[in-house]
């Protein structure tokens, strides 16, 4: 069993949704989320901006899920992101779990 965690901006959330699909995961969940990079959570921190909307929107999915679909996703994300022509590229993460109910 392992968590996968994919982020990616929200352009981007059908595509993603039909990848895990596609590799068969058919359980996973999801939610909006503010993506930040350096530069702007430095602006962030010295209260620049206050009171306006910042960061990216960008969505977070997650799944436990088998280690053989997640290869699967792996292997379709990384060909998703070949073929793009931004510097926002769908992001994974797998951790192992080792103990689950």
């Amino acid at each position: 069993m392992k968590l996968l965690i994919i982020t990616a901006v929200a352009q981007f959330q059908h595509e993603v949704s039909r990848l895990l699909k596609e590799a068969k995961i058919d359980s996973f969940s999801s939610s909006g989320i503010d993506g930040y990079k350096e530069s702007t959570l430095q602006l962030i921190n010295s209260g620049w901006f206050v009171g306006e909307r910042g960061g990216v929107r960008s969505h977070l999915f997650f799944s436990f899920t088998e280690e053989e679909k997640v290869e699967k996703l792996m292997q379709l994300i990384k060909a998703f992101n070949e073929k793009l022509e931004t510097d926002n590229p769908v992001k994974m993460v797998v951790v192992p779990i080792e103990k689950y109910i």
